[in-house]
């Protein structure tokens, strides 16, 4: 009977393209840089024609200003309400109003039964804005060169590097920022911290659907 060739096993970390996240910016293991803004959206239905042309139109201009690639992703997740529920039950265990008790109570069966009921979602939408300093115009982000593929492993980058190439991003985050603020879109960088999260969430579809924690949120909403 033959042998049974052996699989030489392989760590998680072999197949996750990031090298390191330093000072917000994602370094990935084939020597580009990526950094990634939070953005908020925009109901257009809500809107009227003219508003909805007129955003239509500070997009389009938007796009065709830019002269390095950028891609726009959209992260759907199932709402998770058990914190909101634990609120309300903190706030039940210290009602003193009978009446108040009873309201809070059934208001909480009711956010439950509706919620599974009802396929709920909160998405999420962030811009990731590349920069290879090997090749500039070669196109990537979060789902085309954040994924696993054919890379050529690259060193630690210098200080002194790092920040001229961080210099650079910073430039196109500028640039995005000023064109996306035209069309009524706040967009907000993602930390070191809330980076390593998103991408943790992302490889770990398995783990507990919970919000992304982003610092300064309140300005993409």
């Amino acid at each position: 009977m033959a042998d049974t060739p052996k699989v030489k096993a392989q760590a998680t970390q072999e197949f996750v393209p990031i090298k390191e996240v330093r000072d917000g910016v994602i370094i990935l293991k084939d020597g580009s840089l990526r950094i990634l803004l939070m953005a908020s959206s925009i109901n257009l239905a809500l809107k009227s024609q003219d508003e909805q042309q007129a955003i239509i139109g500070q997009f389009q201009n938007f796009l065709n200003s830019l002269e390095f690639t950028v891609e726009f992703s959209i992260q759907s997740r199932d709402l998770d309400i058990r914190p909101y529920i634990a609120l309300l039950q903190d706030r039940y265990a210290k009602e003193l109003d009978e009446l108040m008790k009873i309201q809070i109570r059934e208001y909480m069966a009711f956010i439950k039964d509706f919620t599974e009921r009802a396929n709920i979602m909160t998405k999420n939408f962030f811009i990731v804005i590349p920069y290879d300093p090997a090749l500039i115009n070669r196109s990537g982000g979060m789902l085309g060169g954040l994924l696993p593929g054919s890379q050529k492993g690259a060193g630690a980058l210098a200080d002194e590097q790092f920040e001229q190439y961080r210099t650079q991003l910073e430039q196109r985050v500028s640039v995005v920022e000023q064109g996306l603020v035209r069309t009524g879109v706040r967009v907000v960088k993602l930390g070191t911290e809330e980076v390593i999260e998103l991408f943790y969430k992302l490889f770990n579809p398995g783990e507990l659907e919970k919000p992304l924690q982003v610092t300064n949120l309140q300005q993409v909403q």
